[in-house]
């Protein structure tokens, strides 16, 4: 992951002008602020969380309809059955929300479509971040107390929570969504807006058929090599988009803990959006994990990208290499963690009859 400012510099950095591009766009960074200056971004992910929140902020709704829905869910939640709640991890969800705050996160749940409906799928970016955090700090989370950034296991949250005596906090949800709102609305959106997609980044070249040939500047951070288990730590929040609610690790899929298929994963990635690249692109990749150097992740990453666009690339420097702080997600891990790192690379990408 990387800040504003990491996009800002790259973008001010480029020679061209055409569709940027960000296949890992987790929270909608780089297409974000590429619209803010003024070019053309296009982004994806495979994650629902993801797609949800940076879809949210780079192609938002009015104002005024975000509003009249609240008020819309709110009316039709007074005439439903709130009784009728799921049974699955009846302890956690009974600890988690208050009774009446849990009922209506439930309705939510079932109500809001995120996938196909703009309005719906900003309340459930505002919802997403409101689901759970330090709710003895803030009164617009939703949850009893518990990291913002992650989501802690079932068994874990029911025994801190007992043995602490902690009880989930009675709030009103609708009333926190309207809050949010003029929150978010109170600086303007880009004058642009971006084309966000829940598709894995493999079959980018085939969803943005539109783009072909268009993408000049890649700015993109995959997922760390051995450090998280996205699904794992964002499992209430999945939840909440209607995946099951089950925090344990993905079965059979060790991309992102096996150097070998993390490495392929990534040629694979470049494959899929070669087609979009125009004839000379900046590929700018923020990477890491526990396991990898630079000169190794520098060596790697450009095989890859050789492999998979069948491109002459030019590193454009050394690499920078950072060391990662320690976050809450690895705090909860209940475990001391090697150090991770990760390294920022650049690169030029040209086909052979663009070169001289």
């Amino acid at each position: 992951m990387f800040p504003e400012s990491f996009v800002e510099k790259h973008l001010a950095a480029s020679r061209h002008d055409g569709v940027v591009f960000d296949p890992f766009c987790g929270r909608g960074t780089t297409v974000f602020q590429t619209l803010l200056n003024g070019r053309e971004a296009i982004g994806c992910d495979v994650n629902p969380v993801a797609f949800v929140i940076s879809k949210a902020k780079c192609d938002p709704p009015r104002r005024s309809s975000v509003l009249a829905r609240i008020r819309e869910l709110q009316t039709e939640f007074g005439k439903s059955d709130q009784t009728s709640q799921p049974s699955e991890l009846e302890d956690f969800f009974k600890l988690c929300f208050h009774q009446e705050t849990r009922a209506q996160v439930f309705f939510l749940r079932k109500s809001l479509d995120w996938k196909r409906r703009r309005t719906d799928r900003f309340i459930a970016a505002m919802a997403l971040g409101a689901l759970h955090g330090e709710s003895h700090r803030s009164g617009n989370y939703f949850s009893n107390r518990m990291p913002r950034t992650i989501s802690t296991k079932p068994g874990y949250s029911v025994r801190w929570w007992r043995e602490r005596g902690y009880l989930p906090p009675q709030r009103d949800v609708f009333r926190i969504l309207e809050t949010m709102t003029a929150f978010r609305f109170a600086s303007e959106s880009p004058p642009m807006r971006g084309d966000i997609r829940l598709i894995d980044a493999r079959r980018a070249g085939n969803s943005f058929s539109a783009y072909h040939g268009s993408v000049t500047d890649v700015i993109t951070s995959p997922p760390y090599l051995d450090t998280t288990n996205y699904i794992e730590d964002q499992w209430l929040r999945l939840w909440f988009l209607g995946a099951p609610a089950d925090s344990e690790r993905a079965r059979g899929d060790h991309r992102h803990t096996n150097e070998e298929m993390y490495w392929s994963f990534l040629e694979e990635v470049w494959s899929g959006i070669n087609p979009l690249l125009a004839p000379v692109s900046r590929l700018i990749v923020r990477i890491g994990g526990r396991k990898v150097d630079l000169k190794t992740a520098r060596d790697k990453l450009e095989q890859s990208v050789v492999r998979g666009t069948g491109r002459k690339v030019l590193l454009l420097d050394a690499g920078v290499t950072t060391d990662i702080r320690k976050t809450q997600a690895n705090v909860f891990r209940g475990k001391s963690l090697p150090k991770a790192q990760e390294h920022d690379i650049s690169m030029e990408l040209t086909v052979a009859n663009c070169l001289n």
